[in-house]
């Protein structure tokens, strides 16, 4: 047996008897620990000691892309990303989230047709642990469903036994009105097998067919792959659309309490035999719900998806005013020390509004579809139990969504703008992820939303590296000037102990058009008045009585300017400014 601490082991098999009952939650149990014990003998060298605390610091970033973002002709995607990332961002990233570079049959990757393969139109698994020597490694665990087209699903089809159970058979007659749902296409859909006709379950599309985890087998199964993954080099596990992993008939399918022993049960694997892993859950629903896969803070996952973020930067931009974005980071907690968030803006999904729900009206929520539809963006809407339809993201590149791209504003404004709110997602406590298209300064991909029929493609076009380069070295180009800017926010925010994701965190009520933070470092030592003015007009404030003990004055970190204690501070037009105190 796994030779590990009681508690740990016991934590495990209750776990499985949660799940399946006693005497199948124990024979998963006994699988389960063989699984383990051959894992810890092969990789001795995983079990290091790490403390949950002190595993993230400010110097951790982690870019979001696909591994076909940069294109090379004649060298493999993964190769060229590889050679672009360490030529322009080493120092300033510590990780690379490589979203699914599997085969895959549709969803841009998220419809995977084998797990432990790494799409040939990309590379090799070489080519994906050559880049974690320079980078901590992020994968994707599609985990919710598979391709149409895997073998696993083809084998089910086929009548074979030991895979009947795999997927979900649900008779269309059955009542499934409860359910909540994330996209507006239909929740079963009928395939033919050796059994005849059946109708399976399929939660975002008839591509991706929902695995059933009240099977242990594909429990089992999944588990192999983590490790397989863990073998490859992975740090960070992105646990995707993990909110609607358990089904039962009759519950809204969400959130449900075995979903989350599936979790906590990840939890213990990982600290079992690879305790560096860090997991993070991609659940796109109101916050409340969202933080709810901390747990414990000691038993989910260590890191969530700052939801809120993206739409509520945008209102905040839209507006001019930051109170509202203020008022709900004033609100943010944390279980304990082992976690925090993952803060982003923009992904390879659009601006989740959902997130919004409880924290804006309905008629500020409208406003921001309005705008994503003027500056070229469209809307996705889900399905509501009632039969009526709500915005759930608005399809649109964050660059555009901030700046109209049809519009006179100049490059200068536009990219002031953009750069302070990634100044926002760099500031607050937790670690920042960045997508690929934010820091090369992209725009709207109308024209591969035409050749795909998808929305979501707005925001996924994959760039010629060679001109990308070209850009980058005109310092009057748009992506030159986002880029530039961006590192610079980058380089400064990791030399920065104020800045770590345990440091502290008050926001600094100055004027409704500046988003600021106190942030301090986790030995309290050093501490930043982090102020981004996200309004059109010059603010001038003072920082006399908000911030104690700058008897030194404030050195802005961005620009290197020095100011009095007590000088006003102003900000022009979506200026960022980074103080220092100096005691």
């Amino acid at each position: 047996m796994l030779d590990l601490n009681p508690t740990l082991r016991d934590s495990i098999r209750t776990k499985c008897c949660a799940l399946y009952g006693e005497a199948r939650g124990h024979a998963c149990f006994t699988r389960l620990m063989t699984l383990l014990e051959t894992f810890r003998a092969q990789h001795p060298e995983l079990q290091r000691p790490v403390d949950p605390a002190a595993r993230l610091s400010q110097r951790d970033a982690i870019l979001i892309t696909y591994g076909g973002s940069l294109r090379a002709e004649g060298e493999p995607p993964l190769q060229t990303l590889h050679r672009f990332l360490r030529r322009h961002l080493s120092g300033a990233i510590s990780a690379v989230h490589i979203l699914p570079f599997f085969p895959y049959s549709s969803d841009d990757g998220f419809s995977v047709i084998d797990y432990t393969a790494v799409d040939p139109a990309l590379g090799t698994w070489d080519d994906v642990r050559r880049l974690g020597q320079d980078f901590d490694l992020m994968f994707d665990l599609v985990i919710n469903h598979v391709s149409a087209q895997s073998e696993w699903f083809r084998r089910f089809k086929a009548g074979d036994p030991a895979y009947e159970d795999f997927f979900i058979r649900v008779d269309p007659a059955t009542d499934l009105s409860a359910v909540v749902r994330p996209r507006t296409l239909p929740l079963l859909t009928p395939v033919e097998t050796a059994r005849g006709v059946e109708h399976v379950w399929t939660t975002f599309s008839a591509d991706q067919i929902d695995l059933n985890f009240a099977n242990p087998d594909v429990l089992l199964r999944i588990v192999e792959v983590l490790l397989f993954y863990v073998q490859q080099g992975m740090t960070f596990l992105r646990l995707d659309a993990i909110a609607y992993l358990w089904k039962r008939i009759g519950t809204p399918c969400i959130h449900l309490e075995q979903t989350h022993t599936l979790v906590r049960l990840f939890r213990d694997i990982f600290d079992a035999v690879a305790p560096h892993v860090i997991m993070i859950t991609e659940t796109n629903v109101p916050h409340k719900e969202n933080i709810s896969y901390f747990g414990s803070g000691w038993d989910e996952a260590q890191m969530v998806y700052q939801f809120p973020l993206p739409p509520l930067t945008l209102h905040a931009f839209v507006t001019g005013d930051a109170t509202v974005l203020s008022r709900w980071a004033a609100g943010l907690t944390l279980p304990s020390p082992a976690t925090t968030f993952f803060n982003f803006t923009a992904s390879h999904d659009g601006i989740g509004v959902r997130p919004l729900e409880g924290i804006l009206p309905a008629a500020e929520i409208d406003r921001l579809v309005e705008r994503a539809q003027r500056h070229g963006g469209a809307v996705s809407y889900r399905a509501n139990s009632d039969g009526s339809q709500s915005p759930y993201e608005l399809n649109i590149n964050y660059f555009d969504a901030l700046s109209d791209p049809r519009g006179n504003e100049p490059i200068e404004r536009q990219v002031a703008r953009f750069l302070a709110s990634q100044a926002i997602q760099l500031a607050l406590a937790g670690v920042p992820g960045i997508y690929i298209h934010s820091v090369l300064g992209s725009r709207n991909w109308n024209e591969g939303v035409a050749q795909t029929g998808r929305l979501r493609t707005i925001n996924r076009e994959a760039l010629q590296a060679a001109a990308v380069e070209r850009e980058l070295a005109d310092p009057t180009s748009r992506r030159a000037r986002v880029f530039t800017g961006y590192r610079r926010l980058l380089e400064v925010r990791t030399s920065e102990p104020a800045f770590h994701p345990n440091g502290t965190q008050q926001v600094l009520d100055l004027h409704p058009a500046l988003f600021g933070l106190l942030r301090t470092a986790p030995d309290g030592r050093e501490r930043i008045a982090a102020l981004h003015n996200v309004s059109a007009q010059d603010v001038t404030v003072s920082l006399r009585g908000a911030v104690e003990g700058a008897a030194g004055g404030w050195r802005d970190l961005l620009s290197g300017e020095m100011l009095a204690p007590d000088a006003p501070v102003t900000l022009a037009p979506y200026q960022v400014r980074w103080l220092k105190v100096q005691p």
